[in-house]
């Protein structure tokens, strides 16, 4: 069940959730340093996540599922969000480069479909990047945030999930290693605590992020079988 679109908009408004945004958006850019002149979809809540890619993308789109609600983005310009329905997106065959979930796929009614339909969407040599709460970590355990609602994932699951949906995991990483707590001290520490994290606690992140490429089968041609022996007439004299 996804969580509501006003509350996540709230959380994010939040110390806390603007930490949030700053810890994984940094881990993002990382995995993703450059995508000029690609089509940049997010799907699920990941507005918070997209901007620093509007000025470098040739475009970027936000699909916010129907169950989840919607909110206009950005704040300046024209938007470019939509409400779908996550089993059919209005996008043709091939036409996405980069794909980021964000706050969907935990929640999601038709995982199923949703992933089918972005295996359709997205280019052959394109990419898929996967951002949902970590099972052990304290963040999926917390109410009082996004990231404890939902199916949280192990990175193993995530992987075993993406391998059925016909993609090919890359790379994973993890961010959000401060706890989930509002007080100033914490916040402030959120860049030491990631630092230290990232090299000795990976396994209790706030979230794990999984690249994945889009798998695509070859065709194999196969020999022509003999259906059975040819009789040519014997020519008389």
């Amino acid at each position: 069940m996804y969580t509501d679109v006003v509350d996540l908009r709230e959380f994010y408004d939040t110390s806390m959730g603007q930490v949030a945004r700053r810890m994984i958006r940094r881990r993002l850019r990382r995995l993703w340093p450059d995508v000029r002149g690609e089509v940049v979809l997010g799907i699920g809540y990941a507005t918070p996540y997209l901007r620093p890619f509007r000025e470098e993308a040739d475009r970027v789109l936000a699909f916010m599922p129907a169950a989840q609600g919607a909110v206009f983005w950005p704040r300046e310009g024209p938007g470019v969000v939509a409400l779908t329905n996550e089993g059919e997106l209005p996008l043709p065959d091939l036409s996405v480069d980069r794909v980021v979930i964000v706050h969907g796929l935990e929640g999601a009614e038709q995982l199923r479909a949703m992933m089918r339909e972005l295996w359709r969407v997205l280019a052959g040599s394109g990419r898929l990047l996967t951002v949902v709460p970590n099972r052990r970590g304290l963040w999926a355990r917390s109410d009082a945030t996004p990231f404890g609602h939902g199916y949280p994932y192990s990175a193993s699951q995530l992987k075993h999930m993406l391998r059925e949906s016909l993609f090919v995991p890359e790379r994973t990483a993890h961010a959000l290693f401060i706890p989930p707590l509002r007080s100033w001290f914490s916040l402030a520490w959120a860049p030491a605590w990631e630092e230290v994290g990232e090299r000795w606690f990976s396994a209790f992140a706030g979230v794990t992020m999984v690249e994945a490429s889009k798998q695509i089968f070859a065709g194999v041609a196969r020999r022509p079988q003999p259906v059975g022996r040819l009789i040519l007439p014997v020519p008389t004299a």
